[in-house]
């Protein structure tokens, strides 16, 4: 609609202009002002009237049109005012043909149409360029894939034929046609379009892509799994179309302020003409006085202050991963007295990992954690897959195992090297009547007070060395609490672990309040116990197990990996798993309330000023304003209002912006 707009107004200002030019020309009045004379011919004098009516008719009759909607639905606003001076000064100007009057507005009604013309384009043109997040989402995704057929060859069909089970392949550079699991193949995909993240992420078997990023230099074969509106693509585009259709609170407050300013226009035009009439006498000088306030106060600025804001912060939020459902609730984020995050998969990674090594002297700490991979090689324990990846950080080679026995509830043994290896907590070690060594004890002991889990490895009956297990933090989960304290946000974490384990995290993360032991169905009662407090808060989950306490939330944020999109109980999605985006939401929040109060600030303030000028109250010190200088005025505060907002695309959301913000470069660990 705005595209067709612009092109319209576009048009329609170039020929108007263009017509104008024989207006000026032959207009007595500026003939004086600028003291040049043009040639006169049989007829000449209906050059101004002619000319007028044509552009009258071509470049101001669509306002017209726009205005009967307004009076339709008796919300008189932009178009009517417009439309109102327009045709005073067409029907002033148009009796002068035929009646004896002082002067005509000929000059000035093209003018007029031609600068209000001009202000609609460039108005149309920054909505249009704004509102285009949509569109360029939709180029991301290719016209046509490469389907692989049963004889292993490729077939190039439209994406609309993909179907659910496809294997296509995806070469070098080209873009991935739909979302699915990559079945063969290693590639590095640039998935900054989607996730915002400009790091390329490496895709190897079992992986998920996303349709319509681009990938690197492998070749990849791709089992599709959605397609159409099922893709994550396209629940990102309906997710941008909704928050650009909806409203804020300050937009809310700016539709009723040029609502109201209509009214306060015609009874500024009223009180002028009825002043000037009795100061002048009715004239050429009342009409134009009545011209220029309607023109000066048309709130045209007003209107587009906060739509355009909202356009631009909508798509500027989903370049950086930020899908935003309610627009209401955006505008809230700048406002929250703290936020409480969901530990695991939020805070941390939501996996055991090994976070500290003890053994005895006759063993080394490579060759323990070696031993201990070896015995867990056939587990999917989480605690087997955490000591197997440790060995892998480390590049140990892994001996071969044989005789796998899981002991239920104690642990796992397996015969390595020939001999009889253990891994597993205390109650393997009660079984096995082992002793525990001083060095080792001391070790459980203060992991135990960290919170952490002991695993002990046992060599043929003899206790060598023991494994520190934690769920690992986040590294962004420190700078992401050391920047929300930076910004005035008290930060919370919830979980559903014990006491110990949450206490041992926030005090990790210089948290200020924890809630432990909490069960799902309960995690909404403690964001209302904050909210009793008397404070705004947010909510920062997974989107699932988190639902009810993203709804009870002011702001609901929910944080996944890009297949939450369709997650209807949040305000706010994060597509790429990162909380430090929500130090990106509460500034981007800010930025963009700012610039909605500059442009409320502008757009009405101007006309405080603007409508007693035209209406000549200095009138006496020789101050007065024509209409074409105030539709010049008028327009040229649109033309600020549309530049104050595009300047909310220079925010910068990089991270180290963030006073306070310490980046920790080695990954901190607890449970």
């Amino acid at each position: 609609m705005h595209e067709g707009h612009e092109q319209m107004f576009r048009q329609r200002f170039f020929v108007s202009t263009l017509l104008s030019v024989p207006v000026l020309l032959y207009s007595e009045t500026l003939q004086e002002w600028l003291g040049f004379s043009v040639p006169t011919f049989p007829g000449s004098e209906w050059i101004n009237p002619v000319f007028a009516v044509i552009v009258f008719a071509y470049g101001g009759v669509p306002f017209l049109r726009m205005a009967v909607p307004e009076l339709k639905d008796r919300s008189p606003g932009m178009m009517t005012l417009i439309s109102m001076a327009i045709t005073v000064a067409f029907v002033y100007s148009l009796a002068s043909v035929f009646f004896p009057t002082e002067s005509a507005f000929f000059w000035e009604l093209v003018t007029l149409i031609d600068i209000m013309l001009l202000g609609h384009w460039i108005e149309m043109r920054s909505v249009r360029r704004a509102s285009s997040a949509v569109d360029e989402l939709a180029k991301l995704m290719p016209d046509t894939a490469e389907r692989l057929t049963d004889d292993g060859d490729t077939e190039e069909v439209p994406v609309s034929e993909l179907s659910e089970g496809d294997r296509v392949l995806v070469r070098p550079g080209a873009s991935v046609p739909a979302d699915g699991v990559v079945e063969e193949g290693d590639s590095d995909v640039n998935e900054s379009m989607v996730t915002g993240e400009s790091k390329p992420v490496s895709k190897e078997p079992g992986n998920e892509v996303i349709g319509g990023t681009i990938n690197g230099d492998g070749s990849l074969r791709i089992r599709v799994g959605a397609t159409g509106e099922k893709t994550t693509l396209a629940g990102i585009m309906r997710l941008v179309e909704e928050a650009q259709q909806s409203k804020s609170q300050t937009q809310v407050l700016a539709d009723r302020a040029a609502a109201w300013l209509f009214y306060v226009a015609v009874a500024a035009a009223g009180v002028t003409a009825i002043a000037w009439t009795i100061a002048v006498s009715f004239d050429a000088t009342v009409i134009e006085r009545v011209v220029t306030v309607l023109v000066i106060a048309c709130p045209h600025a007003l209107g587009l202050a906060i739509p355009l804001v909202v356009a631009i912060n909508t798509s500027l939020a989903a370049r950086n991963g930020m899908l935003v459902r309610d627009r209401i609730a955006m505008e809230e984020a700048r406002k929250l007295d703290a936020i409480i995050f969901d530990k695991t998969g939020t805070l941390t990674e939501g996996e055991h990992g090994v976070v500290d090594i003890a053994a005895v002297d006759s063993v080394s700490e490579d060759e323990a954690l070696a031993l201990a991979a070896a015995v867990e090689s056939d587990s999917e324990h989480m605690i087997a897959r955490a000591l197997r990846e440790a060995a892998e950080e480390r590049d140990l080679t892994v001996p071969s195992a044989a005789d796998f026995e899981a002991i239920k509830g104690r642990g796992v043994r397996a015969s390595v090297d020939g001999n009889e290896v253990y891994v597993g907590g205390p109650n393997l070690l009660t079984q096995l009547d082992s002793e525990i060594p001083e060095r080792l004890q001391r070790f459980a002991d203060e992991a135990g007070q960290n919170a952490q889990t002991v695993v002990y490895l046992v060599r043929e009956g003899e206790l060598v060395a023991a494994f520190a297990m934690a769920d690992v933090v986040r590294e962004e989960s420190y700078r992401v609490v050391d920047a929300l304290h930076d910004l005035g946000v008290e930060v919370a974490m919830l979980t559903g672990d014990s006491q110990d384990v949450a206490n041992a995290v926030a005090d990790q993360l210089g948290i200020d309040t924890v809630f432990a032991e909490v069960l799902p169905g309960d995690k909404d009662e403690k964001v209302q116990e904050l909210q009793n407090q008397g404070k705004l808060v947010g909510m920062v989950g997974d989107g699932v197990n988190d639902a009810p306490a993203l709804t009870r939330a002011d702001v609901g944020v929910a944080i996944g990996s890009g297949t939450d999109v369709a997650v209807q109980s949040a305000d706010v999605i994060l597509v790429q798993n990162n909380p430090m985006d929500v130090v990106r939401l509460v500034k981007l929040s800010k930025a963009s309330y700012r610039k909605m109060q500059e442009n409320i600030v502008w757009a009405a303030g101007y006309n405080v000023f603007a409508i007693p000028l035209a209406a000549g109250v200095l009138a006496p010190i020789g101050i007065l304003l024509s209409p074409a200088v105030g539709a010049l005025l008028m327009s040229l505060s649109t033309v600020i209002v549309a530049f104050n907002a595009q300047l909310l695309r220079r925010v910068d959301l990089s991270l180290p912006e963030f006073r306070g913000v310490t980046p920790h470069t080695d990954a901190q660990t607890a449970d």
